[in-house]
């Protein structure tokens, strides 16, 4: 699954877009110098994430939109059409 789906799989299971979820881990005071874990924990108490779906947002979180080139335009399970991921919402995504 590419890092993106991992994203879109997000916003279908809680309802809210990646840029919502950041923003509110922004308020809960999480920024890039959060350890893993506690997000996770708060992904899974408040939304029921498992910890692929939660690790693709700590990334997010933590490190911002931007991913390593190594997996854009590859064919392998892991592809993604560009570095930059999209997080206001799969149905306004320009690189479906």
């Amino acid at each position: 699954m590419s890092f993106q789906a991992y994203l879109d799989n997000i916003e279908t299971k809680t309802g809210r877009t990646p840029r919502q979820l950041v923003d509110e881990a922004r308020q809960k005071g999480f920024d890039e110098k959060t350890k893993a874990t506690p997000i996770i924990e708060w992904l899974a108490a408040d939304y029921g994430l498992g910890r692929g779906h939660a690790m693709a947002l700590v990334h997010v979180i933590t490190k911002g939109p931007q991913i390593s080139e190594k997996h854009v335009g590859t064919d392998g399970t892991h592809s993604d059409v560009t570095n930059v991921l999209w997080l206001d919402g799969k149905a306004t995504n320009p690189n479906p």
